[in-house]
Order: C-alpha cells, then structure tokens, then sequence
C-alpha cells in the first residue's frame, strides 16, 4: 500500500515507528522501497554527498527537480519528501509555493523547508494550496553560517523553550510533519508527545515518531567526517539490501538510534 501522509499519521497514532532514508536516484529508491523504507527524503545533502560540496547551500532548485524526477520513479510504496532548496522559499511565499509546485510535478508528494515560527505563513500558505509539508528545526543545515557550524540545538532552558514553540506554532500552522535534527533527546521526546503529527529524528534521540539517516553515511561510503548520531549499518551487513533492512528493523524495533548515537 502507497504510504500518504494520513497512512504516516496512522502510524503515530499507533506507536508504529517510521522508516525514511536519503535517496537521490530511481534504482536506490527502487531497493529501499523493497526493503520496507516508508519515506524517501530527497535531501538538499546531495550537495554534500553527490556533487561534492561542503554544504547544502550550493543546491540549486533546477538540482532537487532532477533528482526528485529520478526517485519518483522508483518510488514504489513510498513516500516521497524533496527539500526545498537554499533561495528557493524564503523571499516570500509566492516564491516557495513556485518552488513546491516544480518539486511536486516532479514528483515529490511533501516538501521540506527549514525554519522556526517565522516560516508559520508561508507554511500555512502550501498547505492551503494543496502542498503537503514538513517543517524542519533544531540544527538547519542551511543556516549552518549563522549557527556557528553543525551544533546540537536546544541545550538550555531557554533554547529549548523556543524550539518547543516552533513546534507548535509549525504545526498549527498546518505542517504535516517535522523534522528534528542534533536536539538533546528528551526535548525530542517531549516534542513529539506535545504535537498531533509525525516527528522525524536525524539525531534526535530514540522517542521521536520515526528516523532518518543520510543513506551515504549510513553505507559508510561519504568520505567525510560521521556525526555522533549516525550508524555504519554496512558493517556487518555484507549487501546493500541487506543494510537497509537491517536499519528498518532496527528503527522499527527501537533499537536505533542506541544511547552512543543521542545527545
């Protein structure tokens, strides 16, 4: 069955854990869909683990609608979320609700975009609009520059107080979905226990709704530095297909991510 946002919801509601991986063509798209994974993020990281970049920030829009196209059409069963690249949304609504229309002909049936409450407008302005989106907080890739770097979010109370806020407002706003990413773990958990939608971890801790991982970090084939909260799951795997199942199960059962892979 076509994983949708309400067949996501469902699994929320009933304590069933959501598993979604990075992908960037049909073929891997076409095995992880067999494997059981339930979405297929096409991230702005393929910047990073694709082109060869040292960030996201490169990523141009005309880059997401081809590799949208491409997963889209080994899709299978699921879900397929494309981000919403650096410049493509945050001028103003009318120029992120573009953005998302060219991301969903080619095939995205979600989008992403990164940002606290003061995205809560144009978030509430797709989804008027037929756009299903995930609101994304905690560290933002794109912002890495004002951030200071690849830093855990939401460390003290006030912080933390703020991201919990930007939750909510997000989601009253009509995202369908939200994306945490480097938060402490119990903040994590207490987001997802405040909020009606699905949550997604990349991370951040064990109690979050589902997890995400960049595929190329969990295959341990990107060169670069691993973050705590990633898990080389080829290791003893010896097949691709064998890793990605392997990671499904894991995240089904709860047993990933483990107590060394939280902040």
């Amino acid at each position: 069955m076509k994983h949708t946002i309400t067949t996501l919801q469902k699994m929320k509601a009933e304590g069933n854990k959501i598993a979604m991986l990075t992908c960037y063509d049909a073929s891997f798209a076409s095995l992880m869909s067999q494997c059981g994974v339930d979405m297929l993020l096409v991230g702005d990281s393929l910047g990073m683990v694709v082109q060869g970049a040292g960030s996201t920030l490169p990523v141009t829009l005309d880059d997401m609608v081809y590799h949208t196209r491409c997963v889209a059409r080994g899709a299978g069963n699921a879900l397929v979320l494309a981000d919403l690249p650096f410049g493509s949304y945050q001028q103003d609504k009318e120029q992120a609700f573009a953005s998302s229309v060219a991301l969903m002909q080619a095939g995205a049936e979600m989008v992403k975009l990164e940002g606290g409450a003061f995205m809560a407008e144009t978030i509430a302005f797709l989804v008027a609009r037929g756009i299903p989106v995930c609101a994304h907080i905690g560290l933002t890739p794109q912002s890495v520059n004002t951030l200071g770097g690849y830093r855990v979010q939401g460390r003290d109370d006030i912080q933390a107080a703020l991201l919990l806020q930007d939750a909510r407002i997000l989601t009253e706003a009509g995202a369908h979905m939200l994306l945490m990413e480097m938060v402490p773990a119990a903040l994590a958990g207490e987001v997802s226990r405040s909020i009606a939608v699905p949550t997604i971890g990349i991370g951040a801790g064990p109690d979050t709704d589902g997890q995400v991982l960049v595929v190329h970090d969990m295959l341990d084939v990107y060169p670069g530095k691993k973050a705590r909260f990633v898990k080389n799951f080829m290791a003893e795997a010896g097949t691709i297909q064998n890793a990605v199942t392997h990671y499904v199960q894991q995240v089904k059962a709860g047993s990933f991510p483990a107590p060394e892979h939280c902040y």
